[in-house]
């Protein structure tokens, strides 16, 4: 399913303080509301872009431990219409304990789990040039973003290439997407760098830091609590990602 679609606008303009008009064809994002379903049962709705959906479902509900051990991805239904309904069949407990209506810009959820651990990844160092090229890189890669202006985007590196890469409405979902893919293409995630278009609130770190993700980069700012997560569990964040300059908040030693 497409992630936008083509519509009509008056594209308005002033010359010498009069307005005048201009019909033109404009790209839109399209959000639809995601109903997911486990064994037939409504579990969680939320709101997304309708691509990459069995990567964000698989993504939010194994990193979230929403169903624990092992199940089919390929056993998921999806249907496609107005709205979207993902049906999972699973054998395991469903946990839908400690819920948190996120920060996020489309009511996401996140969920409060036990504390988490050290992220490690003690071996990983990249330097300062190739952060920046990788960055580059992936924002260059965010085409539905150029095309409607209104769309999060992430994605993983190993501090050589890009390794995966998704959009979203949400910056919780992109997140959500790259997680679940590398699950379903058995990409590891423990000692990667993630990127992402957003802000790095407390829910954007603890996904990472629960994959064991020790660097997180954004062309924004990280809020104090994703400062406090990331102190603790050892995650190096960096913001303000422009041209030749950005910020490390937490542990430094990384960036070479």
């Amino acid at each position: 399913m497409n992630g936008i679609i083509r519509r009509r606008v008056k594209k308005a303009r002033l010359k010498e303080g009069k307005l005048f008009f201009e019909e033109v064809e404009d790209p839109v994002a399209v959000e639809k509301a995601l109903t997911i379903q486990v064994n037939g049962r409504d579990l969680l709705r939320l709101y997304c872009s309708p691509v990459m959906v069995r990567e964000l479902v698989v993504g939010l509900l194994l990193g979230e431990g929403i169903v624990k051990g092992s199940w089919c991805a390929e056993r998921m239904e999806i249907v496609y219409g107005d709205e979207i309904t993902v049906n999972v069949s699973s054998e395991e407990d469903i946990s839908l304990e400690g819920a948190t209506i996120t920060s996020g810009c489309v009511g996401g959820v996140t969920f409060e789990r036990k504390e988490i651990k050290s992220v490690g990844g003690e071996k990983i160092r990249i330097e300062a040039q190739r952060l920046k090229e990788l960055f580059n890189e992936f924002q260059l890669r965010s085409e539905l973003y150029k095309s409607t202006g209104c769309i999060h985007s992430a994605a993983l590196s190993d501090g050589k290439v890009l390794l995966a890469f998704a959009e979203d409405i949400g910056r919780h979902n992109a997140i959500d997407k790259i997680i679940g893919y590398c699950i379903l293409e058995d990409i590891e995630l423990e000692g990667k760098v993630m990127f992402a278009s957003g802000r790095l609130s407390s829910e954007m770190v603890t996904k990472c830091a629960r994959w064991s993700i020790p660097v997180v980069a954004s062309r924004t700012a990280p809020t104090t609590r994703a400062l406090e997560i990331a102190e603790r569990t050892g995650m190096t964040v960096i913001g303000f990602m422009r041209a030749d300059r950005f910020n490390v908040y937490t542990h430094p030693e990384r960036i070479l």
